[in-house]
């Protein structure tokens, strides 16, 4: 038994070492202030949104980027309330579209997209959440890399504004963990994973690759089978945004059968992966979290000895903390809250919600998704 979780725990060590490195490979960029020259439309899909979509609209006003060169389409899918745009949803005048979403599929996120699609006449789409706020110099930041590089997709990251809960620690954690996994994954040219709350590309790959064709069955996944699309057919345009300007900032949940049913959604899409490098990376670490819940039930019985499961905690917990702590100093200006009751907790959370996903159903937007 010990072997066995040894060789485990070498295989997880492995893998999150080969994320850190590639983390690392990725170099944190800052804007040139060059003069901007890219026309975005911005795609807000929302479903019940009415108290989020205003703050998000302000800071929509407040971005340091000329107000011809980018417009907003907001997607009403079903809203039990119809949002209504008003000067007081944002102070400086740019140009809003308020759509509804034409339902053609069991993904009513890829709807939203595609039907906005129809509209955008730029050459370049960012999508983001309505339950967010962007930063002043986030287009900027877009625009002046894209001037730079050749590229066609890129993503940015996301990261969370916690109050002092434990649960909102936690998820800060959680998506800091998925975040460090997501830029690893990049630096080592196997993108896999990306956050449509922010995540742009250009209107012509997203020709090219038919959209969303071939996994509109599942619910979620807008933006992780469209880059690993993407990453397929033109990895070299296939681009990571590692800069503090244009991280997105969302809001937590605030329960925890919110957040389990949104993480089952997220780990659902996981088996449907066209990257191969994904998968075996989500079962890798399926496998070392399992491990750890197993090893603490082996030892209550009697199974396991203390010291080995000891041993196998600490070396697990040291990779884990490499990952997040350096992730964390990219994302946040705090320290890391929780992080050993977060790193004790976090095996069986991970583990139910992984086996939940393979056979459970969950709730979104006040629908219900089976697997």
């Amino acid at each position: 038994m010990s072997l066995i979780l040894f060789v485990i725990l070498a295989i997880y060590v492995s893998g999150i070492s080969l994320l850190i490195y590639g983390f690392i490979r990725i170099k944190n960029y800052e804007k040139k202030d060059l003069r901007p020259q890219t026309s975005f439309t911005i795609i807000v899909p929302f479903r019940n949104e009415e108290e989020n979509l205003p703050k998000l609209l302000d800071s929509f006003s407040k971005l340091n980027y000329p107000t011809d060169l980018f417009e907003v389409i907001l997607v009403d899918d079903s809203s039990k309330e119809k949002f209504r745009i008003s000067s007081r949803s944002f102070g400086t005048k740019f140009q809003v579209s308020l759509i509804d979403n034409i339902r053609v599929s069991n993904s009513p996120k890829k709807d939203a997209i595609s039907t906005a699609m129809q509209h955008v006449k730029t050459n370049w789409v960012i999508t983001t959440d309505a339950d967010c706020i962007v930063q002043e110099n986030w287009l900027l930041t877009f625009d002046n890399y894209i001037q730079e590089n050749n590229v066609s997709m890129l993503a940015g990251a996301v990261s969370y504004s916690c109050e002092n809960y434990f649960l909102h620690h936690f998820q800060q954690l959680d998506l800091t963990s998925l975040q460090g996994a997501t830029i690893g994954s990049f630096g080592i040219k196997k993108a896999f994973m990306c956050n449509g709350a922010n995540f742009a590309y250009t209107k012509s790959i997203f020709e090219k690759l038919n959209g969303f064709d071939g996994n509109n069955k599942i619910a979620s996944g807008d933006d992780v089978f469209l880059l690993q699309k993407a990453a397929n057919l033109f990895a070299n345009e296939v681009h990571y945004l590692k800069a503090k300007e244009a991280i997105v900032i969302t809001k937590p949940t605030e329960n925890w059968k919110l957040l389990f049913h949104q993480r089952v959604r997220w780990a659902a899409k996981t088996s449907s992966y066209q990257s191969n490098f994904g998968k075996c990376l989500g079962l890798i670490v399926f496998f070392g979290n399992l491990s750890f819940v197993l090893g603490f039930v082996f030892w209550l019985f009697g199974i396991l000895s203390w010291q080995v499961l000891v041993l196998f905690v600490a070396f697990k917990f040291l990779i884990d903390f490499v990952l997040l702590y350096k992730t964390n100093q990219f994302l946040t200006k705090t320290r890391l809250h929780y992080i050993i009751l977060s790193s004790l907790f976090y095996p069986f959370f991970s583990s139910s919600v992984a086996l939940y996903s393979l056979f459970g159903s969950y709730e979104w937007k006040d629908r219900r998704f089976v697997k």
